[in-house]
């Protein structure tokens, strides 16, 4: 059995209540109480997940959008890039042209760091490590775990202790 100061101490580390459990509860009692242990520990990991996910896929969702504008802005800058070609052949000098050439070429800068914002944003997504490693830990208490070994009673029941079946 453990130790019962380990146990005040751990659930004073996770929050967690701990009961005194009595020696005389029955088979049932106890898989109901592990039953219900389980389940808490499911729910748990479960919202551990959930929050590891969210917060990726934000993080997934701003360097999307970030991408996405960058994407945006290229679109633009080739019409641009475009215009100021022809009116740049045609005219062969400073004029209109240089000021589409101006443009667009802020375009594709304003692209290059919103695309380096993007790069950025989707390094920083990963897989969730914490609901990794504490299912990980989890399978490995659960392998870890062995069946109790009855008593055999060594004495044989009185008479009197004996209950009567109604099947025999």
């Amino acid at each position: 059995m453990s130790d019962p100061e380990k146990q005040v101490a751990d659930a004073v580390k996770t929050g967690t209540v701990v009961e005194t459990v009595p020696a005389d509860r029955s088979l049932g009692q106890l898989v109901a109480a592990a039953t219900a242990e389980m389940s808490e520990l499911v729910h748990d990991e479960i919202a551990l997940a959930k929050a590891e996910l969210r917060q990726d896929v934000k993080r997934g969702v701003m360097g999307g959008a970030a991408g996405g504008t960058a994407g945006i802005f290229l679109l633009f800058s080739l019409p641009m890039f475009s215009f100021a070609a022809a009116y740049g052949i045609h005219n062969l000098g400073l004029g209109l042209a240089w000021s589409f050439l101006i443009v667009a070429g802020a375009f594709v800068v304003l692209a290059g760091i919103l695309g380096g914002f993007a790069a950025l944003k989707f390094k920083k997504v990963k897989p969730p490590q914490k609901t990794i490693a504490a299912a990980k830990e989890t399978a490995a208490v659960l392998q870890k775990a062995k069946p109790h070994e009855r008593e055999l009673a060594t004495t044989a029941p009185s008479d009197s202790a004996t209950v009567a079946r109604s099947s025999a």
